[in-house]
């Protein structure tokens, strides 16, 4: 296997990552923070809803993928319109990972937002600062260290995710083949070196994100105390 592949499925994987990663963190932080302050009606229902994707078989996530982005889903005639193709591309890839990190983001966020005491939200505004205000001054720099690590969950799970990925973006090289696609096949036909190559290149990734995040961490904690 040579090193420009092992560069093109790492790139490929990080890329898939950091975009599902960023495309979740705003509802992530507007859901979370709804759940963690507000009680109303079906509150448990929306909590149990946002569950799902961590507890269903991620081929079920990848099928309902599938289903609601393909040519004939309920999406189709945008794909028609636009002449976009999502289904089978690294964009698909990069939305399944999505599906499947937003309950672990979404939820770091809610626990973040509830350990926070209101009253500090509540001085911001008595000093004049709006509710959007409130929020990005004082609300999300106390919860930052909980987001930040929701955050590294989110893409470290994307780093990893097979299941819905399979069905919804296919193992293409070159296109969509993530290394925890590009290690499947390999292990598939045979060629165990190459897979464990792939293997040490996602073992030094995930290292890495957790080295940073452990270090970021400490230095956030002892800037507190």
């Amino acid at each position: 296997m040579s090193l420009d592949e092992v560069a093109s499925i790492t790139s490929l994987t990080l890329r898939v990552g950091l975009v599902a990663t960023a495309v979740i963190l705003p509802p992530c932080l507007a859901l979370g923070y709804v759940l963690a302050r507000r009680s109303f009606p079906g509150k448990s229902a929306v909590q149990a809803v946002v569950a799902l994707p961590m507890v269903l078989p991620p081929v079920a996530v990848g099928l309902g993928l599938l289903l609601l982005l393909g040519r004939r889903g309920p999406l189709g005639w945008l794909w028609s319109l636009s002449g976009v193709e999502v289904v089978f591309t690294w964009w698909a890839a990069a939305i399944a990972a999505a599906v499947v990190g937003f309950p672990l983001l979404t939820r770091a966020c809610e626990q973040s937002f509830a350990e926070i005491d209101p009253r500090f939200e509540e001085v911001g505004r008595s000093l004049g600062l709006g509710r959007m205000r409130t929020f990005f001054r004082v609300t999300l720099p106390l919860a930052r260290r909980g987001v930040f690590y929701g955050m590294l969950l989110a893409f470290t799970r994307a780093l990893g995710e097979f299941g819905a990925t399979t069905l919804v973006a296919g193992i293409i090289p070159g296109r969509t083949e993530t290394l925890a696609l590009g290690i499947y096949s390999r292990v598939q036909l045979g060629d165990d070196s190459g897979a464990l190559v792939l293997c040490a290149a996602s073992f030094a990734i995930a290292f890495a994100a957790m080295l940073v995040a452990e270090g970021w961490l400490r230095r956030s904690r002892t800037a507190v105390e």
